[in-house]
């Protein structure tokens, strides 16, 4: 039987090959007394070494040594070390052959080991079927398999044996859950599902592809194309049931393999695994449809407001010649009045001669109209996008699965009567009593319920975005109290920082402040703050100067002459060999790693120079524009993309030169702007900031061995600050980190909160910190000469009765159900927040208000953020050289497109990154060989960022295959 591959080299290294770092080697091979006397119980040195060797394999990694296996010195030394040997004592061992085995009897008999056959393998294949279903890898259905053994001390068989087994299980498995969703489908919904490979759309695309063929938009055109979607779906109505007791990971490998088949490809497959891809998809696109609606109206209130507001100011500025001439006309007349009265004339008469009676009718009929215009506000203005409305809202109201909790009900009635279209009856108690919205609607004529209609579905759109109400089996506007994690679980959680009593929290914080604010004050007092003052309740801070130590620029400058100009793709080569980043790509439906490496090299270049694959395709010397799409198809994902990194990252960090410029424990994070294409998705995410061109940002964390361990694509509309959880809790990098640095537009007082629960330092550059007050928990405690300072006052009560649920979202974040982001975003959009934000917002502030007397005292750390920020704006640079191609815009239309781009830019910058980092490493090295000095402290101020010697553009030439 041929051997079945489901592991790559290095997996398998990782399972079956023997440990040689020290803290494994103390783990697994320290000896107990009991294993002494037995291991004594040999004569000769040889042999009491041998044996401890064989016993030490067996409990880890749980095999047999091979014959002629070659064992690292590190473990000889480690167990030779325990016995009073020497590691040389082992060269004649098992020289005799029979000794081995003799010893591997003995053993089994002392230890209780048995070989995987009989009623033993039977129980491990049979538990192994099991297993296989909630296994999300092929290396994690080996690794289970191989910790079963090694519990149930069963030596494990070859590895070919372990591979096939796998594979059968997985297989099994997979046939299994396809025919268990089969079974649940009705006979008319296996029809249905069936008529979307054949029926037609326009002529032109099938009723499936069409059905895929969705993405968020910013127009009433764009929100009916997708209510055409989910109105389809909804009619064929896959019961959720279909998908019970189905891991969660299995539906969304179906799905994804779904959305990489054409209709001819899945009427080819049988019939059980057909309908289970059909079923799944038309489920999970329900969900996303309908998240898609909701975004899509999101982004058209946006469009509306932003509208409003241009025409707003428009009507302003237009106005301001008039504005002129109205008020020299009133100064004209006013000097007319104070003459006559000065001179005792009528002033009647002054008016009759200038500017007259008729005019001055005609001047106050134009100030009282430039009064309305000078003091109107978009919501005047935002009744012009009553139609753009009403082309989809309805509809979208009836279609959608809408439901809120109680301070939502008035809001939600508001809505079902535009569903129902009965507006007659204009209810405003969704409304605050604060709202402008309330002046605006009472000046609307009677039966005029356009302004009302807007009115509720902007409040829709805030209410959704706060989690006040949600859609029923939504992912993203789900009902955020269903997926927060049980109070057990988060008192369990062992990423928390803080006690679970809040009481010894605030007690803490008391004391911290208390200090805090004593030492402040003692410095401004004696004039002690660096580079800054507090003079009558004001800060003044001056920024810290930056310059690399001299000597800093010329050593760098050295090191890359020694570098040689390589080719892009040579560098690719090399760091594969390295770090094998290339095995991540695994295919969607066999989970084995990638056969053809070089074509799938050819696609990540071409992703990640922003190419494209016909322009690669033309470029290369190897594939075609086919054999690029199969792979990229088949091989590229997002999690792969998310492997990928973490391996270069991690084979980084490892590199000697990597250790001068940090630990990987601390890491900055910021937006890079990419501009997109006017056609694509992003034409309505408009950021003053970039001017007024559309396009994205890409959020990365920088660590500070300049790793880009994660990146995600975000809106250039939306704030930072809720996507640095995303990168530190959802990373295996992240999670190491301990300070994180950030500007200014990355900073809340509910990411100061967060960042302080798990346990990581969170200190942003805040541009503007001097206007930034501190809260305090004893106002009448505070200094005096730090009470101009002073903001507010910490409400102690709220963070307490809160405590509890402040842990369980923190916990929620670990847990990785629901993205950091998403939570946050929800607590503080919505005015009317509830109590849990406002306390999240209280814990935030007290950790600001410490922070910020640090800053102000802490020069070093001032620095250290600086040295992280430079470092992260340094990666801008780098990447912008990347995206050589359509002048670097993103012009990929749909989100998944977008998000692959700038994840195969990112990895690309890591795989230039590494392969610098070994190259300069190897400039140090000639530089210590002819005599020249390396000082350490410069090499700190080095940087391995830089791309003048590699060559990107040209053909792009691979060896042959």
């Amino acid at each position: 039987m041929a051997h079945r591959t489901i592991l790559t080299p290095k997996q398998r290294e990782v399972l079956f090959g023997l440990p040689a770092d020290e803290a494994q080697l103390l783990k697994h091979y320290t000896l107990s007394d009991e294993d002494l006397d037995h291991i004594g119980q040999r004569r000769r040195p040889r042999n009491r070494l041998g044996f401890a060797l064989q016993l030490c394999a067996l409990r880890y990694p749980g095999r047999a040594l091979l014959p002629g296996e070659v064992i690292p010195v590190e473990i000889t030394d480690f167990l030779a070390a325990q016995l009073g040997l020497k590691d040389a004592d082992l060269d004649a061992y098992a020289a005799r052959e029979e000794t081995r085995h003799e010893h591997m009897a003995s053993l089994r008999q002392l230890y209780g080991y048995r070989t995987f056959s009989g009623r033993g393998a039977r129980d491990l294949k049979l538990w192994l079927h099991g297993q296989a279903e909630h296994a999300v890898s092929n290396e994690d259905i080996a690794r289970r398999f191989v910790e079963e053994c090694r519990r149930t001390l069963t030596i494990l068989p070859a590895i070919s044996t372990i591979e096939r087994l796998c594979a059968d299980a997985l297989v099994a498995a997979e046939k299994r859950i396809e025919t268990r969703i089969a079974d649940r489908l009705s006979d008319d919904e296996c029809v249905a599902l069936d008529d979307l490979l054949s029926e037609m759309v326009e002529d032109r695309l099938t009723r499936f592809v069409w059905l895929r063929k969705f993405e968020v938009g910013n127009n009433s055109a764009a929100a009916r194309r997708l209510l055409d979607r989910l109105d389809y779906l909804r009619k064929i109505d896959v019961s959720p049931d279909a998908f019970h007791d189905v891991p969660d990971h299995r539906i969304t490998r179906l799905r994804r393999q779904g959305e990489r088949y054409f209709a001819d490809g899945l009427r080819d497959l049988p019939g059980d695994r057909r309908h289970a891809i059909l079923a799944v998809c038309v489920s999970e696109w329900r969900r996303a449809i309908a998240d898609a609606v909701v975004e899509t109206h999101d982004r058209i209130v946006g469009r509306t407001w932003r509208e409003a507001a241009r025409l707003c100011d428009d009507r302003m500025d237009g106005a301001q010649p008039e504005v002129q001439k109205t008020l020299r006309s009133f100064r004209d007349m006013g000097a007319a009045l104070l003459e006559a009265k000065n001179d005792d004339v009528s002033l009647e008469d002054a008016i009759s001669s200038s500017p007259g009676w008729t005019n001055l009718q005609t001047l106050v009929a134009v100030a009282a109209r430039l009064t309305d215009t000078l003091s109107s506000d978009p919501i005047t203005h935002v009744v012009q996008g009553h139609k753009r409305f009403r082309r989809y809202a309805p509809r979208m109201l009836r279609l959608l699965e809408i439901d809120g909790a109680d301070v939502a009900k008035p809001l939600l009635d508001a809505a079902e009567l535009i569903r129902l279209d009965r507006a007659h009856s204009r209810p405003t108690d969704f409304l605050r009593r604060t709202s402008k919205w309330h002046r605006h609607l009472k000046t609307q004529t009677s039966g005029d319920g356009r302004l009302w209609e807007v009115a509720v579905m902007f409040h829709l759109r805030d209410a959704f975005r706060s989690g006040d109400i949600w859609l029923e089996r939504s992912r993203r506007y789900g009902d955020l109290k269903q997926v927060l994690v049980p109070a057990q679980a988060a008192e369990a959680n062992a990423r928390l920082a803080v006690p679970f009593d809040p009481e010894d929290w605030l007690a803490d914080r008391h004391a911290r402040m208390e200090l805090g604010l004593e030492k402040l004050a003692k410095a401004a007092k004696a004039g002690a703050i660096p580079g800054g003052s507090i003079a009558n309740g004001v800060l003044h801070l001056s920024r810290l100067p930056t310059a690399p130590p001299q000597g800093a620029d010329d050593l760098l400058s050295d090191l890359y002459r020694r570098i040689p100009e390589t080719r892009i793709t040579d560098i690719m080569l090399e760091v594969d060999r390295a770090t094998a980043f290339t095995e991540a790509f695994t295919h969607l439906r066999t989970g084995a790693p990638p056969k053809d490496r070089i074509g799938l090299m050819n696609v990540l270049l071409a992703e990640g120079l922003n190419l494209g694959l016909s322009k690669m395709a033309e470029a290369s010397n190897s594939h075609g524009f086919w054999e690029l799409m199969r792979i990229s198809r088949w091989h590229v994902e997002s999690d792969a993309y998310a492997r990928a990194l973490a391996g270069v990252v991690e084979a980084q960090a490892a590199l000697p030169m990597a250790r001068f410029w940090g630990m990987g424990t601390t890491a900055s994070s910021d937006g890079q702007f990419f501009p997109t294409a006017r056609q694509g998705e992003a034409m309505n995410l408009i950021n003053a900031k970039y001017g007024r061109e559309p396009g994205l940002k890409a959020y990365t964390h920088v660590s500070d061995q300049f790793a880009p361990f994660a990146s995600q694509t975000i809106p250039a509309t939306v704030s930072e600050a809720p996507y640095i959880l995303d990168g530190l809790l959802n990373n295996e990098v992240g999670k190491r980190i301990r300070e994180q640095y950030a500007d200014t537009g990355g900073f809340t007082d509910h990411v100061f909160a967060v960042t302080s629960i798990l346990g990581h330092r969170f200190i942003p550059r805040i541009r503007d910190l001097p206007s930034k007050r501190l809260y305090v928990f004893e106002p009448k405690a505070v200094p005096p000469n730090l009470r101009g300072l002073a903001g507010g006052t910490i409400r102690e009560n709220l963070i307490a009765s809160s405590w509890p649920d402040i842990l369980r979202i923190a916990a929620t974040m670990t847990a990785g159900t629901v993205a950091p982001s998403q939570i946050l975003r929800k607590l503080a959009s919505y005015p009317r927040q509830n109590d849990l934000a406002v306390a999240l917002r209280e814990v935030g502030r007290v950790e600001r208000t410490l922070f910020m007397i640090e800053w102000v005292l802490n020069t070093d750390m001032q620095r250290r953020v600086q040295i992280g920020l430079n470092k992260g704006e340094a990666h801008h640079a780098l990447k912008n050289a990347l995206r050589i191609g359509r002048q670097g815009e993103i012009r990929d239309r749909t989100a998944e497109g977008q998000h692959f781009r700038m994840a195969a830019l990112n990895l690309l910058a890591a795989i230039v990154i590494h392969w610098n980092t070994a190259r300069l490493g190897e400039a140090v090295t000639q530089r210590q060989r002819a005599k020249l000095p390396v000082p350490p402290d410069l090499l700190a101020h080095t940087s391995p960022l830089g791309w003048a010697h590699i060559l990107l553009t040209g053909e792009y030439k691979w060896p042959k295959r």
